[in-house]
């Protein structure tokens, strides 16, 4: 009895631990979702309460109204969807170039790989912006795309993946005449759904959110993408005020996209991730 008591206590408090910081993560989304909307005098007096006093949708009409939120919008959009596809065809590809395809300095670009990986972002800002300017596309869609339009860790991902499909699978395919290209494009992507779904969801956050690389690509407003625009406000670009209502505004509406996709992938990831677990 004193054990299952013991027990009991110990589950309790770890509910209780867990509950609480559930609520410290959660809190500062609810308070954005709450100042978005609050008027302006209500937001600067009350910035932390969870209830706005008197509710209004002023700030998300001063979003549409006053902002290029459309504009950045749809250049994020058309930037994340064109990353996110190249990278998940170009780094399948070299990942399975480096699990299967035997060529000189092989595991030596493979190191390279690991240590770009290792290179923190902010060295290469400077670099970046001199290789773009000198290309002759600097702050165009070209500097936002090419750059990042594939990536060390989702080479990574996909060549660990590639290396733990039985190769049988592959000489069963090559004996039936396929080629390298066919090998890989009908049998052995196929298989790897789990980690293309995992590349998916990386690339399309990581490039929805990408800020430092539109710093160095672009300076014309019209190529803003939503994380530039949106620093661009927090700035103070529109010149009066603290804006609260109408930055968080903008800024929850910025991470709805990312939520609907995250929620969708990961559904079918884990769905993909089991398939495999029972076909291991």
């Amino acid at each position: 009895m004193p054990d299952k008591r013991r027990s009991l206590a110990s589950t309790f408090t770890g509910y209780c631990v867990l509950i609480f910081f559930a609520l410290v993560f959660l809190y500062p989304f609810v308070v954005q979702i709450a100042t978005s909307f609050k008027t302006e005098p209500d937001a600067a007096a009350h910035a932390l309460s969870p209830i706005p006093d008197p509710l209004t949708t002023g700030g998300y009409e001063q979003v549409f109204v006053n902002t290029d939120l459309p504009l950045w919008l749809g250049n994020s959009l058309l930037v994340t969807v064109v990353v996110t596809v190249g990278r998940v065809f170009l780094d399948s590809m070299a990942g399975y170039a480096l699990a299967r395809l035997r060529f000189a300095g092989r595991r030596a670009l493979f190191s390279a790989i690991v240590a770009v990986i290792a290179v923190p972002g902010v060295v290469l800002f400077i670099p970046k912006f001199l290789v773009l300017n000198q290309l002759g596309i600097y702050d165009s869609y070209t500097a936002l795309i090419l750059p990042v339009i594939a990536d060390a860790a989702g080479v990574f991902i996909m060549k660990q993946f590639f290396e733990s499909i039985p190769v049988t699978v592959e000489e069963a395919a090559r004996v039936d005449g396929a080629g390298v290209f066919r090998t890989f494009w009908s049998i052995v992507l196929p298989m790897a759904r789990p980690a293309l779904l995992t590349l998916t969801i990386i690339s399309f956050q990581g490039t929805w959110n990408e800020f430092p690389h539109s710093l160095v690509a672009v300076q014309d407003p019209a190529l803003f993408t939503l994380p530039r625009g949106l620093a661009d406000l927090v700035s103070g670009s529109l010149g009066k005020g603290t804006q609260y209502p109408l930055k968080l505004g903008a800024a929850l509406l910025a991470t709805i996209p990312v939520a609907i996709v995250f929620v969708v992938f990961q559904r079918y990831f884990v769905r993909g991730a089991n398939e495999g677990a029972e076909k291991g």
